[in-house]
């Protein structure tokens, strides 16, 4: 368990600052950073309502998910699950946060995949920019993980392109901010209960339509069948340490859900 830290940190020290929450629905996600140390520190937050408090589980999420793309040797931004208590405005909360550290190497700069899309394609869609780019084994990796997770917020700035001016490189950033998956919007048992984890639900994808399953067809065959043979015991792993930090019906849910979208891969 080398992404939790269960132990309480006192964080108050944290400020935190309000991100679009790009379904549209009431809340907002906080994030905030440190910079006093040798590394850049970021932290983020579940869903935070100022009446309610914090009412998500989307920094559960990112564990959960960081550990799969771990099963699937993906390379992505690495998190970490913290323990904490933090102010805002005023009001002390004991909860978990998302800890990570800037991916941007020396005298690298970042820009969106929209903006640098924008900015250099021809007479192409996104994928095929990509592919042109030498990036499709990444395009194929995310669409991938975004199907199994129902990733519903990969809009064209959750992925970014890394730029060395100096060296002309340029390289897609790890894979992150998968929080927004698996049953995020279900804060009551009766909409957990009614959850039909296989579901085609709407989902922002900047390469793609707004269809996961739709997406995953995209994806050339070979790169599917390359796949690791995972058993279902495979994805124990995946909770390991979570069961005093979310609870079991979750946990449950999401084990079914990530399980069934697996295997309905050999049918699509």
């Amino acid at each position: 368990m080398d992404d939790i830290i269960k132990e309480l940190k006192d964080m108050r020290y944290l400020k935190w600052t309000q991100s679009r929450k790009s379904s549209g629905t009431a809340g907002s996600f906080l994030k905030s950073y440190d910079d006093s140390g040798k590394i850049k520190k970021y932290y983020k937050l579940s869903d935070y309502d100022p009446i309610k408090g914090i009412v998500g589980h989307e920094c559960i999420n990112e564990i959960i998910v960081q550990r799969l793309l771990r099963l699937l040797s993906i390379d992505h931004l690495e998190y970490t699950l913290i323990h904490a208590l933090i102010t805002i405005d005023g009001k002390e909360y004991e909860t978990f946060l998302c800890e990570s550290e800037d991916f941007k190497k020396r005298d690298e700069q970042k820009i969106s995949l929209e903006d640098f899309y924008l900015m250099e394609r021809e007479e192409e869609n996104p994928y095929e920019f990509c592919r042109r780019m030498g990036w499709e084994k990444y395009i194929c990796e995310m669409l991938l993980i975004d199907y199994l997770v129902l990733n519903r917020d990969r809009h064209g700035a959750n992925i970014e392109v890394l730029r060395n001016i100096k060296e002309k490189t340029r390289r897609l950033a790890p894979l992150f901010d998968h929080g927004l998956s698996l049953v995020c919007r279900c804060q009551k048992r009766e909409e957990l209960e009614d959850f039909d984890i296989m579901a085609d639900r709407k989902v922002q994808s900047f390469i793609g339509t707004n269809s996961a399953l739709t997406n995953i067809k995209m994806i050339p065959r070979e790169y599917l069948r390359s796949l690791p043979k995972i058993n279902e015991t495979d994805f124990d792993g995946l909770f390991e340490g979570l069961d005093d930090v979310m609870e079991k019906e979750y946990i449950t849910k999401i084990r079914a859900m990530i399980w069934e979208r697996w295997c309905s891969l050999d049918r699509i």
